[in-house]
């Protein structure tokens, strides 16, 4: 006998997927690192890798390597060098595109109140957060950030609520 869990998977499916998101010195420094986590949490995205790191230049380099070369990559690379970041990787249905419309567009001018970008940003040069922009991208990134076995694949109990 199937219990209601279990119907509920089979009528509707959920396509978990995960995404990288960092936390970027100036999240830290104003002390909103909750508020950004508890954000992510109520759109109903699992957190299923976290760290608190100090990011060297060659990680940032690699990070950011698409961006080598481009007038605003030095500034970039100095500000999450410049002190240390909070990396998370987020699980969930759709989950890049989940993250991206909590977090908002890139440029804080674009960025709607009540995105995390929008309510927190006022610089493009110090934006307070990081989210993959592909599933191609969060792979990558994910890799640069974690070992296969610093992500926990928990049961979510609560995930048939949202």
């Amino acid at each position: 006998m199937l219990i209601f869990n279990d119907f509920f998977a089979i009528l509707f499916p959920i396509m978990s997927t995960r995404c990288f998101t960092m936390l970027k010195p100036g999240v830290l420094n104003r002390r909103l690192v909750g508020e950004v986590i508890s954000r992510l949490e109520r759109k109903g995205l699992k957190l299923v890798g976290i760290k608190l790191m100090n990011i060297s230049q060659e990680l940032a380099s690699n990070h950011y390597a698409e961006h080598a070369g481009k007038a605003f990559y030095d500034e970039l690379v100095d500000y999450i060098t410049s002190g240390p970041v909070v990396a998370m990787v987020w699980q969930g249905d759709e989950c890049v595109s989940l993250v991206r419309k909590v977090v908002g567009a890139t440029n804080p001018i674009d960025a709607m109140p009540g995105t995390i970008r929008g309510d927190f940003v006022s610089h493009t040069s110090h934006n307070v957060i990081h989210a993959s922009d592909s599933s191609e991208s969060a792979e990558r990134e994910i890799n640069l950030f974690f070992k296969p076995e610093e992500i926990i694949d928990w049961e979510d109990q609560a995930a048939i609520w949202y």
